[in-house]
């Protein structure tokens, strides 16, 4: 993986470095079971990606704890089962809860030494800092839906990304690589603005597009990894290429 000339790193978040299906279907399961309902959870994560992107669209304005509790709402009524306004609260306020995957923490503290770090997601700031707790970096900017107003897969998102960054760090697109699991949040708008991608398949053992609405036909990327290790791992690879060649060219000088 050669990222020369890449200066930052922008990061989804959930479903990247944070394991929300785990972190859904740890509050889902219970309900669903309670009332009778046993839905594979591959269904339960399907329909809500469907519920969460037709919510987040039709209120972009509002906060991730609101847009879970209207889903929560919106399950209720798929399933023909009850969703009480406190069910619904403990929903929206789950985030918090979602654990880290266990290879995030050690990954992003490797890449700081090369890249600045930034998020780039579909949550509110709030929300986000308990996640931040999870991921043991401090990191150079956080943009969040809450600061921009709308969610991915919205350009504007990438369009505030890119302005940002320009503003903040000096990065020029083409210094920018957007690391994400999700193909329709991220990798689809974020190639039509014509940027460097990175695919971390965290679902690579799994069939369908879990948490996400899925998509159909081929979706382009620069790099495809199954985990946050095996990224590290391929930039450590290459670095080590690189100081070879280094010390190889060094030799043939001294010679």
């Amino acid at each position: 993986m050669d990222l020369d000339g890449i200066k930052t790193l922008s990061f989804d978040c959930y479903g990247t470095l944070i394991d929300w299906e785990t972190g859904l279907l740890k509050v889902l399961g219970p309900w669903l079971k309670k009332n009778n309902k046993n839905p594979p959870d591959e269904q339960v994560l399907e329909i809500f990606g469907e519920l969460e992107f037709e919510v987040e669209e039709a209120s972009p304005d509002a906060l991730y704890p609101e847009i879970l509790e209207k889903v929560h709402q919106a399950l209720g009524e798929h399933f023909n089962i009850p969703s009480t306004p406190s069910e619904q609260k403990a929903f929206g306020a789950s985030v918090k809860e979602w654990p880290a995957f266990p290879d995030s923490a050690e990954a992003l503290q490797y890449l700081q030494q090369y890249f600045k770090l930034v998020i780039l997601s579909n949550v509110d700031g709030a929300s986000f800092a308990h996640s931040a707790k999870k991921l043991g970096v401090t990191f150079d900017a956080i943009y969040t839906a809450q600061d921009i107003g709308s969610y991915k897969p919205d350009h504007e998102n990438f369009h505030y990304l890119l302005r940002h960054l320009k503003e903040d760090f000096e990065t020029r697109p083409d210094q920018l690589l957007h690391v994400a699991q999700s193909l329709f949040h991220d990798h689809e708008p974020a190639k039509k603005m014509n940027l460097h991608t990175c695919w971390i398949d965290r679902r690579a053992s799994k069939k369908g597009a879990g948490a996400t609405v899925t998509l159909y036909g081929p979706i382009d990327y620069d790099f495809r990894f199954e985990s946050m290790a095996d990224f590290v791992k391929d930039h450590k690879k290459h670095l080590s290429y690189i100081n070879l060649e280094k010390r190889f060219k060094h030799s043939e000088n001294v010679d």
